[in-house]
Formats: structure tokens, C-alpha cells, sequence
């Protein structure tokens, strides 16, 4: 524990590495980001493998996107202790 994650920030959160590209889609061996666990279910949320391997697979993507701003200036206000619960986003869903 006393890790710092990269998306939002939290610290001391556990963290769990994000492959930017999904290994689906060769990203074994690429670049890899440390989360805590309420980011990286968020972005599994929001979007498909094969979205974050044609577009979304830098940080500074992922944070642009309008749903995950909202997203992180809601969590970073959130108690890094807290279990954050994350519902699959509308847009993911009418797929």
C-alpha cells in the first residue's frame, strides 16, 4: 500500500497495472500505468478493448475524454480508503 495512482491521483491506494494497449491487441509487452482499482474498473467501464487500442491508450487520452473528467474530479474528492462502485456507462451499454 502508499502507492499513488496514475489516473486520478489518490494516494496511498493500492494499484494494479493498466496495459495502455490491451494485450488482445498487442499491448502485452507495451507500456503499462499503475491504477487503483476504482479507475481501472472506470475505464473498463466506459470503454470497449478495442476503443482503448485505437485512441484512448495514453493518459492524457483517457483524461480528455468528457465522461472520465467528470469521473476524476468526482473520485479525487473520494476517500482513498473508500470501496467506490462503478456502473457501466449508457454509452457502453447501447452498443
Amino acid at each position: 500500500m502508499g502507492e499513488t495512482c496514475e489516473l486520478c491521483s489518490r494516494s496511498p491506494v493500492v494499484t494494479t497495472e493498466h496495459h495502455l494497449v490491451p494485450r488482445q491487441f498487442g499491448g502485452v509487452n507495451g507500456p503499462t500505468i499503475m491504477l487503483c482499482d476504482a479507475c481501472h474498473r472506470q475505464i473498463h467501464a466506459l470503454f470497449t478493448n478495442e476503443e482503448l487500442a485505437a485512441f484512448y491508450h495514453s493518459v492524457e487520452r483517457l483524461r480528455d475524454h468528457p465522461d472520465m473528467k467528470k469521473y476524476l474530479k468526482w473520485v479525487q474528492k473520494q476517500d482513498p480508503e473508500k470501496k467506490i462502485t462503478i456502473r457501466k456507462s449508457n454509452r457502453k451499454k447501447n452498443r
